[in-house]
């Protein structure tokens, strides 16, 4: 392989320790730069431009932050009631299956588990029974039957 590599590359494969995380630029203050500044800044890569005193793109930054964190919200429905979207259950877009789910919850529910109901982008059918393995989207709406 004819790849050209940095002393970074060779400290990695010596040490084999090190690990690379997502990162974003946040850029403060741009209510104080020109456009021709922002289009420069515009070309580089996991950036998000905000204005934290006028309270500018807070919400792009907010959502780019889940995007790079690779998380999952799902909200709960209790039987019989409406779904919490308050207080969704947070899990890695990995590991973001019903049981992941359960466990996450509480770690004894998946003993008393029967099957799910599930609203969402991930099932064909609204609401549609689920088991176990069934892997989660984001802001999908789960209701938990358990066994009797």
């Amino acid at each position: 392989m004819n790849d050209d590599y940095d002393i970074d590359d060779l400290v990695d494969v010596i040490e084999g320790s090190r690990v690379y995380i997502p990162a974003i630029y946040v850029i403060n203050k741009i209510d104080q730069i020109t456009i021709e500044e922002l289009e420069v800044m515009d070309k580089l890569q996991h950036y998000c431009p905000i204005c934290a005193f006028h309270e500018w793109n807070l919400d792009g930054l907010i959502e780019m932050a889940w995007e790079y964190l690779d998380l999952v919200r799902v909200y709960t429905k209790p039987k019989g009631k409406l779904p919490d979207f308050n207080e969704p259950v947070v899990l890695h877009r990995h590991r973001c299956s019903v049981e992941d789910f359960c466990n996450r919850i509480h770690k004894t529910l998946i003993k008393q588990f029967k099957y799910a109901l599930v609203w969402g982008s991930s099932v064909k059918h609204r609401p549609q029974r689920v088991g176990r393995d069934h892997v989660l989207h984001d802001e999908d709406i789960v209701q938990i039957i358990k066994r009797i």
